[in-house]
């Protein structure tokens, strides 16, 4: 059995997993996401970042586990020829929807699996993930109540396809799983790159 870290505090990651019937070890990072995607300077490509980040964080954590698979993940919005991550703020929130509100993008997720045997890295798969999203275009009260609200502050692109950003989402081309911030077909393959099956996770998740 192996078993399954997720490296990351999100509670929609871990819903995902959950319902796949996956219950996980949850080790936050404390990767500072924006400090570090400041410092990577001209990198070749969006995919390329949030792929940084998203190993990054699964490094971040690796010295607890002796013998574990660890999964690491970042989520951006790709829009306008700009990368959006979190906003933190109403302000900022409201911008980003100026920007994204009738509009599509493309949510980019990054996902990163280290396999760990005796304390020591012996396999690590990443890639990205790339979901075309279609906004809508809220109405002024709609928009200041969604922003009120808290729920876009924390998350990338300042929206969510599971909560109350998903009634302003018209549609999405890809991956829902990694809308909302893990995708499951491409962890499945990264896991099998490493070598570990999903039946060994499951019986991991069981075990438990």
């Amino acid at each position: 059995m192996t078993r399954f870290v997720l490296a990351s505090a999100s509670p929609a990651r871990l819903g995902v997993l959950r319902a796949a019937g996956v219950e996980p070890i949850v080790r936050v990072s404390g990767v500072d996401e924006d400090a570090l995607t400041a410092s990577l300077g001209n990198l070749p490509s969006p995919e390329e970042v949030v792929v940084t980040l998203a190993r990054a964080k699964a490094e971040a954590v690796l010295s607890e586990f002796d013998d574990a698979v660890v999964v690491g993940c970042d989520s951006m919005l790709s829009i306008a020829d700009a990368l959006q991550g979190k906003p933190h703020t109403v302000e900022v929130a409201r911008k980003r929807w100026s920007t994204m509100a009738g509009r599509s993008g493309d949510l980019l997720t990054g996902h990163a699996v280290v396999r760990v045997k005796s304390g020591a890295v012996v396999a690590v798969a990443a890639a990205c993930s790339s979901t075309t999203v279609y906004f809508a275009e809220p109405s002024a009260s709609d928009l200041d109540a969604y922003l009120a609200s808290g729920e876009p502050l924390e998350v990338a692109g300042a929206f969510t396809l599971d909560g109350l950003g998903g009634w302003f989402v018209d549609r999405i081309e890809g991956d829902p799983s990694s809308v909302i911030g893990i995708g499951l077909p491409l962890v499945r393959r990264l896991l099998n790159e490493v070598g570990v099956s999903m039946s060994d996770v499951w019986s991991a998740s069981a075990g438990q």
